[in-house]
């Protein structure tokens, strides 16, 4: 192979003028006839048995030369590629201009990826969140674990918000009963707001064996049609109600729970699992802060074929996402009455804030010379595999090394930006004398509907105005008195 010129052109193209010299040529010829033979036949020989001479005698010397061309280029061009040291981002457009017996000559035309000027990348000032783990912190992770191994007790006393009671329900509109408004044994936590607005509230105080009349309205916007906005009456029977039982916060709790043989040492891990996670949730961001002003400080001209590549990119991954709901990417953009032309426009803007944040840290690690070691990407493949639990050789069929080279040279890139940063403590909020009279001002003209109200049980708690809100249709005669979760 001859790389004869390499020519720039606008909008980020390079054009390479590429010859395949007799030797290749003459051995792309050979490949193309032993590919190519068992489908001719010649008289006087064995179908695929003819000599290549024989063939080329009857059919012309140029029955190979197409197959050959496209089987010396790949390589000529991957050859060239390397020689001139361009970076393409997308497929080429290739022009014949020559072709003899000694060889063949091709213009290769190629997006490549572009020039970046960066400005700032060291010394970046920018606020990081601190990070703290109070006792109050590691009590509330570990009311959630003990919640997590509660137990159900049956007790023979009235219902209280928090209880769990077991019931029988009928429910009626105009004295009519109605599509999925019946259950038996069903299991409801009372105060959880499964149920549509004020049903749960009714059975507060009401124990084990009493029958009773539950008055509802159903919300405006109820998903069934025929039930938005009506009144209704439940038929309620109790069977049951049971109290929360929380286990005892000791060491014997956990053993049971953990790998851990005192609560001291459960609490200790409980803390340092907090403080890692906040840490992490602290560093991104600030990465993400640094990053945003070393693309703001930098200069490059984006190849259109490079942000239709990452909206591809960014499709392919909402569309995996809606998969695991059961829905595809169609049905998803017919539901929000859109389409993909939209989709994409709508995330247009993200797209380029991606490649450019690519590009730059690309530019930082190659700036700074880190280049990732053999041992760096066997350090991640281990990383990974303990993370997610697969078989090293697994990740590999994943993510190739080349693929976890290129993440690599960004991650010590953005390691490497953050090293360099100043990190500055954020900016306490003070609320000023007129911020403050204008908070008071508010306070006093807040609505009637959020004054507190006592509940039965002797709590309080603000009232409570439905949202609108559009959910899937519950599973029949289960769920007809559920009240309909946000949309999301």
């Amino acid at each position: 192979m001859k790389l004869k010129s390499t020519e720039k052109l606008e909008n980020g193209k390079v054009c390479l003028e590429i010859q395949v010299e007799k030797p290749e040529f003459d051995e792309a010829m050979q490949k193309a006839y032993l590919k190519n033979k068992s489908k001719i036949t010649v008289p006087g020989f064995r179908k695929g048995k003819a000599p290549r001479a024989m063939i080329e005698r009857m059919y012309g010397k140029g029955v190979f030369t197409e197959d050959a061309i496209n089987i010396a280029y790949p390589d000529a061009f991957e050859a060239a590629v390397k020689e001139s040291g361009i970076e393409p981002v997308d497929y080429p457009e290739v022009e014949l201009v020559d072709i003899n017996e000694d060889g063949f000559t091709v213009k290769a035309t190629v997006t490549v990826k572009p020039e970046v000027k960066l400005g700032k990348y060291k010394g970046i000032e920018a606020a990081k969140p601190s990070v703290s783990v109070t006792k109050k912190d590691i009590e509330a992770e570990l009311n959630v674990m003990l919640e997590r191994n509660a137990r159900l007790i049956t007790v023979e006393r009235e219902a209280k918000n928090g209880d769990t009671v077991v019931i029988d329900f009928e429910g009626f509109v105009d004295g009519v009963a109605f599509e999925g408004g019946k259950s038996e044994n069903h299991s409801l936590k009372l105060g959880s707001n499964q149920f549509i607005p004020g049903f749960e509230d009714q059975l507060v105080g009401k124990k084990a064996n009493d029958e009773c009349d539950v008055n509802v309205t159903f919300p405006k916007e109820y998903h069934a049609d025929e039930l938005a906005g009506k009144e209704a009456v439940f038929k309620v029977k109790v069977h049951e109600v049971k109290e929360t039982e929380l286990p005892v916060a000791d060491d014997e709790f956990a053993k049971d729970v953990s790998e851990f043989e005192t609560l001291d040492e459960l609490k200790k891990s409980i803390e340092k699992k907090l403080r890692e996670s906040r840490e992490k949730m602290a560093n991104d961001a600030f990465d993400e802060v640094l990053l945003k002003e070393v693309v703001k400080g930098m200069k490059v001209e984006l190849p259109e074929v490079m942000v239709e590549a990452q909206l591809d990119q960014i499709a392919n991954d909402f569309a995996q996402r809606l998969q695991m709901q059961g829905i595809t990417l169609e049905q998803y953009l017919e539901m929000i009455q859109s389409n993909m032309d939209d989709f994409r426009k709508n995330f247009r803007d993200q797209a380029q804030e991606q490649v450019k944040s690519r590009l730059a840290l690309e530019a930082v690690s190659k700036a700074e010379g880190l280049e990732p070691t053999d041992e760096d990407v066997e350090a991640e493949y281990k990383k990974l595999s303990e993370q997610y639990g697969m078989e090293i050789d697994r990740i590999r069929g994943f993510l190739p090394a080349d693929a976890m080279k290129s993440d690599l040279y960004s991650i010590k890139a953005l390691a490497f930006i953050r090293e360099n940063a100043v990190a500055k403590a954020p900016a306490k909020k003070t609320a000023t004398k007129k911020t403050a009279e204008k908070a008071d001002a508010s306070e006093e003209k807040k609505p009637a509907a959020k004054k507190t109200t006592k509940k039965a049980d002797g709590e309080t708690k603000v009232a409570k105005t439905t949202k609108s809100a559009t959910a899937k249709k519950p599973a029949a005669k289960k769920t007809t008195a559920k009240k309909t979760e946000d949309k999301e």
